[in-house]
């Protein structure tokens, strides 16, 4: 077969004209033109070009680079802190004689009080707090300066046997990291990130800590709402996470090792669900007094002479170090407490030996809390429950209805009593999963479940919200004077319905305004009220006698939630606020709500 032409044509750039060409010898021609370097090239552009449309957009590529890079800063530091605060201070000091280890948390406190004066400028011991604190601010901030005197504060009074944790610095330190890394990369990230990788540096001072890098994210992400999930930082707060543990645990100045080392058998059984709901009633009010002496003591801290309490403090840890020491063998209210889990697996202590450490070693924490010591509650709240979980576990197998493996029950009483007390529950299972291979999730999750229907509202943190708010709802909480209109447009009573139509709903569109006779406010007159009258009466009628005098007033002293409650349930879009003499202040009205919050938008 041939063919012929007397055009030119062109296909894959191959052209003939007034020839005749073999069908056979234009294919191959074809094929050869195709397949040569022109051709190769457009094949690769394609590949390429379909592997940037798998990838995320640029901005979330920048954000997950910069997470992993916090969360390689974050391990590493924390390494650091680890190996000087718990190995080279506290171990050291646990053998050291008695009388020395006594005194040493008075001497903690006092330096840590010192720190925060002098070189802090009088700040609080908050850490963690401080995170949570941060988060729900439109714009987080944490102060630079701030951190290494809370740093140092925390470590003098760990490393000197306050019974607080190391997490909340190690959290501190990393939403610090976090925070000032968004605002070095701000020109290459924008400025959306600064709350994103506030969170992941604090999921990253967590795992590294705990070497558990699951725990770490869901922590971070439960603990600022007791009833929610921080949004938006899952996936960087993930790469954060497992960057700071391989980052702690590929330097080689702390030997990573077990939590919780227990062994048990993971079966799951009537016995096993009905001592995970036993656990989870009594955890859920253990958490909810242990969280109301937290808040206390936080409030003693802030109240009372700083000498006062370092001193009065440091007598009281002394006095509990020497009482733990004669009484079990162990001074087992110095420093977090992970040594607690060591004694407890030394013997089969009695009943009321594990009651005499879960009561003094509570008083401990509550006492460093109340003389000012920095620090964190993720491991104290975990002992508390490994000895409350034992202590059900001793009574449960008295009555014949427990577990084989004794080892279950701490375990479990960890899960229920650090989620009431901190309000996260899904870090605490997440935590016992991670730390005994999962084989005690079920009743974990049990207990968990049963303690947070329990310990209600009740936190250790002060900076939680319940829940996550939307836009409207993010400033409810904020004063009233923040929306409040002191000069508003108004009528006075003896005005007409006519002049009320013209002059504001007409020339100022304005649909509701106020009623107020000099300084004295007597009502609310609407447009709907106007209308009302007969078209005819307009001149005749005073708004005084169409107004509405039932209309909810509010007070100076009223957050914008409750102002926005009192204009729904009375049908209105605007709201007097008065003081407690009935003096008119002014207005607060729906529009004026929504504005500020489109301003707050668009200035954050």
């Amino acid at each position: 077969m041939t063919i012929a032409t007397e055009r030119h044509c062109g296909i894959a750039g191959i052209e003939w004209s007034r020839h005749e060409m073999n069908f056979q010898d234009f294919v191959q021609a074809w094929a050869r033109k195709v397949s040569g370097p022109a051709a190769v090239w457009n094949a690769v552009q394609r590949v390429l070009t379909s592997l940037r449309s798998l990838a995320p957009e640029q901005n979330v590529s920048r954000l997950l680079a910069a997470s992993v890079v916090v969360g390689l800063i974050v391990g590493a530091f924390v390494s650091v802190l680890e190996w000087i605060v718990l190995q080279l201070l506290l171990d050291n000091l646990r053998e050291q004689p008695l009388y020395i280890a006594a005194v040493a948390p008075m001497v903690g406190l006092a330096i840590g009080t010192l720190i925060l004066r002098t070189f802090g400028g009088g700040i609080s011991a908050s850490t963690s707090d401080e995170y949570i604190r941060a988060y729900h601010q439109q714009t987080p901030y944490l102060r630079g300066r701030d951190l290494m005197p809370r740093l140092m504060s925390g470590m003098a009074t760990i490393g000197l046997g306050g019974a607080v944790g190391l997490e909340g610095p190690a959290i501190y330190a990393g939403s610090m990291t976090g925070l000032r890394m968004s605002g070095w990369l701000r020109k290459w990230l924008g400025n959306d990130y600064a709350k994103v990788l506030l969170t992941a540096g604090a999921a990253a001072g967590v795992s590294s800590l705990f070497q558990a890098p699951a725990t770490g994210v869901v922590f971070a992400l439960e603990a600022p709402y007791r009833d929610d999930l921080a949004h938006r930082a899952l996936l960087p707060s993930l790469l954060a996470s497992a960057a700071g543990y391989l980052a702690f645990v590929t330097i080689p100045l702390v030997e990573p090792e077990a939590v919780l080392p227990f062994a048990f058998d993971s079966g799951v059984g009537s016995a096993q669900l009905i001592g995970a709901v036993v656990l989870g009633v009594g955890a859920g009010f253990g958490g909810r007094a242990y969280a109301w002496c937290v808040r206390r003591a936080k409030a003693i801290a802030s109240t009372y002479s700083k000498v006062n309490t370092v001193i009065i403090g440091g007598a009281v840890l002394a006095g509990l170090a020497v009482l733990s020491d004669s009484t079990v063998g162990d001074p087992v209210t110095l420093g977090p407490g992970l040594h607690v889990v060591d004694w407890l697996l030394e013997d089969n202590h009695a009943f009321t030996a594990v009651l005499f450490v879960f009561v003094v070693k509570a008083l401990s924490t509550f006492v460093t809390v109340g003389a000012g010591g920095t620090g964190g509650f993720f491991i104290p709240l975990a002992i508390q429950g490994v000895l409350f979980g034992s202590l059900v576990g001793t009574a449960l197998d008295t009555l014949d209805i427990g577990s084989t493996n004794q080892n279950l029950w701490p375990v479990i009483g960890l899960a229920a009593f650090l989620g009431a007390g901190y309000r996260t529950p899904l870090a605490a299972v997440m935590f016992v999963a991670e730390s005994t291979g999962g084989g005690a999730v079920v009743p974990a999750l049990v207990a968990a479940a049963v303690s947070q229907l329990v310990a209600g509202p009740s936190s250790v943190s002060t900076g939680q919200l319940i829940e996550r708010t939307g836009l409207i709802e993010g400033k409810a909480n904020s004063p009233v004077g923040n929306v409040l209109k002191p000069i508003p447009l108004s009528v006075p009573p003896d005005s007409t319905v006519y002049e009320f139509i013209h002059n504001l709903a007409i020339g100022q569109q304005l649909k509701t305004a106020p009623v107020v006779d000099g300084s004295t406010y007597l009502g609310l007159c609407t447009i709907s009220l106007c209308a009302s009258v007969d078209r005819d009466l307009w001149n005749e009628t005073t708004v005084a006698e169409v107004m509405d005098t039932e209309a909810p007033v509010g007070s100076p002293n009223w957050y914008v939630r409750d102002a926005m409650v009192a204009m729904q349930q009375g049908g209105y879009d605007m709201l007097a606020i008065l003081t407690s003499d009935g003096i008119f202040l002014g207005v607060v009205s729906a529009e004026d709500i929504v504005r500020l919050e489109e301003i707050i938008e668009v200035t954050t």
